[in-house]
């Protein structure tokens, strides 16, 4: 997205917050990368809106814009979750989440409808915007040359819970750019370039600062390199470095 764009992005974040306030209502989005939903921060305060994905540790997140106190009411997000699986697993295609995406598109579902998708085994979970449910299950019968029957699916299955592996880090020091160096294999130089380069969302929030010190539970991304809970510093070396303990998405 370029800086055009992204202004524009901004821009409709507040005319929706401003719908929200006006109307005493909530308003919502439709799927954004983590990125996207990153701007609402940088021109809204944090309890102007939420953050929703279908479940917990979801890349593409949907925005709610309003105050459940000043509203005084709750609403959710307007966001279903569907299961596909084969008629006859025995004849079954291995498929990918390009696969089941490009099923999406083909059936000319525009993308920010269709949020995550997670494949597991012979089945893929499937989250979009809830008025889509209905045509999806409809429409999609068929994925490659595979037959497949699509549901909603009540609860969020564990299949689509995230699956995390905890790792010890050596750093020089718990600031951003000496942890993401050690994360992720970069020179220091390197590190610090993505970051001022506003690669690196803490929270959610875009950081540009190399110098920030991760708290325990931060969840650290840095765009196209992976994201990671930070679990806290474990203990000191005898040579006066710190071992910090990181949880990375897999």
């Amino acid at each position: 997205m370029d800086a055009k764009d992204r202004q524009e992005l901004k821009k409709r974040f507040l005319e929706l917050a401003d719908r929200s306030y006006k109307g005493s209502s909530f308003c919502f989005t439709n799927f954004l990368s983590a990125d996207d939903a990153a701007a609402a921060y940088e021109v809204l305060r944090p309890e102007e809106f939420s953050v929703f994905g279908g479940a917990e540790g979801c890349e593409r997140v949907v925005l709610r814009f309003g105050n459940e106190e000043e509203l005084g009411y709750s609403m959710p997000f307007p966001i279903s979750m569907l299961e596909i699986r084969p008629l006859n697993e025995k004849f079954a295609d291995r498929l990918t989440h390009r696969d089941y995406l490009g099923t999406l598109m083909g059936l000319g579902i525009e993308r920010d409808l269709v949020g995550d998708i997670a494949v597991r085994e012979n089945r893929a979970f499937v989250f979009v915007i809830e008025h889509m449910a209905g045509y999806v299950m409809e429409h999609l019968d068929r994925v490659r040359h595979t037959s497949v029957r699509c549901s909603l699916c009540g609860e969020v299955p564990e299949a689509f819970r995230p699956q995390l592996a905890e790792e010890e880090l050596i750093v020089s020091s718990i600031r951003a750019d000496a942890v993401l160096c050690r994360l992720y294999h970069l020179s220091r130089g390197k590190a610090q370039e993505l970051v001022k380069d506003g690669k690196l969302l803490i929270n959610g929030r875009v950081s540009l600062s190399v110098s920030y010190e991760p708290k325990e539970g931060d969840v650290i991304v840095l765009r196209g390199y992976g994201k990671s809970i930070f679990r806290g510093k474990r203990a000191d070396t005898k040579k006066g470095k710190e071992i910090v303990v990181l949880a990375r998405y897999i």
